[in-house]
């Protein structure tokens, strides 16, 4: 963006940027107008340019005397938009709604779409949106069946450090659709009552109060399915039954537990509509009741951790808890041990019973951690670094592990700034909780908005069949074994529009309308990673591009299309001109309505691309 005081004016369909303060630039503002496409689709379906209704031919007639009616448009997003089912009344109700948004005089006597319209009717992005915009998906099975929207700290406001806790990021979080809220839980300072914050940091705490409140009141603004609440404990037993007293209050008839003290299978999405869960490890005051050395380990254990990312366990710890509470070291129990282990039942806190999803971090090797018990499914947390390591060594262990249990992945200790971590490496193995921080705005979280886009934006998506099942020998699906091409996606980027209402007329560039040029990527496994870019189109606040690219695709079911779209600067770095991320399984075919979204990924009022998707 140019550096030098500017004005500007605009005047009879152009605009005059005055330069140097010493002679006027005049550019002409031409209307956008319809790619042979959009004609061509038009004239095939339309009466009165030789189309007559969807028989295919189309490419003699005059699309200007054309008329598109509600028979036709049927047929148009039946035959070319791949919209089967769309019935003559739902297309007259399109039609009503172009008609209503465009004519104001004479939208009594208009019962079909000219050229206009119909041009119109491709670029509204809520009638004609590139993916499906409602839940479609199998909400049935296990939770542990489906990619689930995750935060990490979710009361944070900006950096891991000093920034402020709150319930606003937690409420901003449910409202874009966050199913798995993360809190910290630590005594004040008089160890009467619970903050949340990020322990041993600067950061200014938020009373736990605030923000279950906050959770009662805004999970289910945007989807109806259940939300996880994730705690990190660093409680007493006396604040943990408060704990207790507090969830089961706030939330009262939403708040689920099982009967069972473990799962042998978690429940559905579908089952648990409105409804929330609690995810934690064990407490820790009933190991210290049956293990009086640990209660006084932990109490010469000065340094707390503040996080699960740095949370050390000397050798003698990690055994008592192996003891008490992995599954794989119950099965030799005496009769004695067993009515023992009855009788203290009786006497749990009740905080211990409202944990529906038990968590745990490895007491030993990750593979060992992984191995299947075939009675009891729980949730495990590794760091970014370690699920690295695991999937490097052991990456058919994790998806196998994935296909029943939880598996939750968290940012490093170091991203001080909150911010990111690229999330397709854990979605490739099934990891179905890839916590991130909501306010650390970059492309990985342009990724994460991106993949839950999918499924009406409910926070679950199904993870795609071949991640559950099992072959020979017990094997599943290798994220490293380079597969044959499944598909081809062709993405054509005709134009873009609505830069001019949206930013002032010397935003990108002092002396002259932008430069826009569209930036496509493929962002999958390592196979099917992609990148193209469409030339720059000077001048113009219309650009049209009119540019296709071919993207053959292995495995489909887990890419992204990411789209940039940038202003080119010459002497400067290129100015930020929207963006969006799609999921490719999600992406309807023919020409669509491609809203983009600023860097924080809220969208933008009036910015848009029309393009066209291809399967081949």
């Amino acid at each position: 963006m140019g550096k030098e005081k500017k004005t500007e004016s605009y005047d009879n369909g152009s605009y005059n940027y005055k330069m140097f303060k010493c002679f006027n630039r005049k550019f002409k503002i031409n209307e956008v107008q319809p790619t042979d496409d959009v004609r061509d689709a038009f004239c095939q379906f339309a009466v009165g340019c030789g189309g007559g209704g969807g028989d295919g031919d189309s490419s003699d007639g005059d699309a200007s005397s054309g008329v598109m009616g509600a028979e036709q448009l049927s047929c148009f997003l039946d035959d070319h938009q791949g919209d089967s089912g769309t019935t003559v009344a739902e297309a007259q109700r399109l039609i009503d709604d172009v008609i209503r948004r465009r004519h104001h005089v004479t939208r009594f006597t208009r019962h079909g779409l000219d050229l206009d319209d119909f041009f119109n009717f491709l670029f509204y992005d809520d009638l004609n949106p590139p993916i499906t915009p409602h839940v479609h998906q199998d909400m049935s099975a296990p939770l542990s069946h489906y990619f689930i929207y995750t935060g990490h700290n979710s009361y944070l406001t900006g950096n891991q450090l000093s920034s402020d806790c709150s319930e606003v990021p937690v409420i901003k979080a449910l409202q874009r659709g966050v199913r798995v809220i993360e809190l910290d839980l630590w005594p004040n300072s008089t160890g009467t009552d619970i903050n949340v914050l990020h322990g041993r940091t600067l950061t200014t705490p938020v009373p736990l109060i605030s923000c279950l409140k906050a959770i009662r009141d805004y999970a289910f603004s945007s989807s109806p399915y259940p939300v996880i609440i994730t705690l990190e404990d660093h409680l007493t037993a006396d604040l943990q039954a408060k704990v207790a007293e507090m969830a089961t209050q706030i939330f009262g008839e939403m708040l689920y537990y099982p009967e069972s003290e473990s799962l042998a299978e978690f429940p559905s999405p579908a089952s648990l509509l409105h409804r929330i869960m609690i995810s934690t490890k064990p407490p820790k005051e009933y190991l210290e009741s049956r293990n009086p050395i640990v209660k006084q380990q932990e109490n010469n254990n000065n340094a707390s951790p503040s996080s699960e990312e740095e949370s050390p366990r000397t050798e003698e710890i990690q055994t008592l808890e192996s003891i008490l509470f992995n599954e794989d070291c119950c099965e030799n129990k005496t009769d004695s041990d067993q009515e023992e282990e009855e009788a203290s039942e009786d006497q749990k806190p009740a905080y211990k019973r409202l944990i529906t999803i038990h968590a745990g971090k490895p007491k030993g090797t990750v593979k060992e951690e992984m191995k299947v018990v075939v009675d009891k499914v729980r949730r495990l947390s590794l760091s970014e670094q370690e699920l690295d390591r695991t999937c490097s060594s052991n990456s058919q262990d994790v998806v196998r592990f994935t296909q029943r249990n939880i598996l939750r992945i968290y940012p490093k200790g170091t991203r001080f700034n909150s911010s990111n971590y690229k999330p397709l490496i854990g979605w490739t193995h099934g990891a179905q909780m890839i916590a991130f921080n909501m306010q650390g705005y970059g492309k990985s979280l342009w990724l994460m908005h991106g993949m839950f886009r999918a499924n009406g934006g409910c926070g679950y998506v199904k993870k795609p069949n071949f991640l559950m099942k099992k072959g020979f020998h017990d094997e599943v699906f290798d994220p490293r074994k380079k597969l044959p091409v499944k598909e081809t996606l062709k993405v054509k980027v005709y134009m873009g529009d609505g830069w001019r209402l949206d930013f002032s007329h010397t935003h990108f560039d002092s002396y002259s309308p932008p430069d826009f040029y569209t930036k496509v990527y493929i962002v999958g496994v390592p196979a099917d990673n992609a990148k193209r870019k469409t030339r720059v189109i000077e001048d113009n606040w219309y650009p049209i591009w009119d540019e296709e690219f071919i993207f053959p695709l292995t495995v489909p079911e887990l890419a992204l299309l990411r789209i940039e779209v940038s202003e080119y600067d010459m002497s400067d770095k290129d100015d930020f001109g929207g963006q969006t991320c799609l999921p490719v399984s999600e992406l309807r075919p023919g020409i669509r309505s491609v809203p983009l979204y600023d860097k924080k990924g809220e969208k933008m009022k009036s910015v848009k691309l029309l393009m066209r998707f291809i399967f081949e």
